[in-house]
């Protein structure tokens, strides 16, 4: 059954393949769409991208994919995956299968970041392996749908 889903980028994540690239890459936010596009445009689901650095537009787009059709959510929510109460919340009056996905390993990094509150939402949680975790969970969402 193809559904759309949303690919949500947070704050920082468009100057991925500029900003600490010994972390996150050198691939960019665009390189990644495009590879994602190309995967579900073969399978026939439609994708959906939004990146913001602004926390309330990250939940505008949730509650739009509410009421949209959209069936699931990919959310990289960078930064706001330790502080985000807002977002969880929204996640949690979502329906859908949600899937974490951060680029690099959180639980290598500083304390504070091996906290998600995103996760106690999250049917999944991808991390650390690179920009490759966002087609892990595309891969995982296309194959829960059938």
């Amino acid at each position: 059954m193809q559904q759309k889903i949303l690919v949500l980028h947070g704050p920082n994540l468009n100057l991925l393949g500029t900003r600490q690239p010994e972390i996150y890459g050198d691939e960019t936010l665009q390189d990644v769409n495009h590879a994602l596009h190309e995967r579900a445009l073969l399978a026939g689901w439609e994708l959906v991208y939004r990146q913001s650095n602004h926390e309330g537009e990250l939940i505008d787009a949730i509650h739009t994919a509410r009421d949209d059709g959209t069936g699931a959510i990919i959310i990289n929510p960078a930064a706001y995956t330790h502080t985000s109460i807002a977002i969880l919340d929204a996640l949690n009056a979502f329906d859908g299968k949600v899937i974490e996905v951060h680029i690099s390993n959180v639980h290598q990094r500083e304390a504070f970041r091996h906290h998600s509150y995103v996760s106690l939402r999250a049917d999944g949680v991808i991390a650390g392996l690179g920009t490759q975790g966002y087609h892990a969970a595309l891969e995982a969402i296309m194959r829960a749908a059938n």
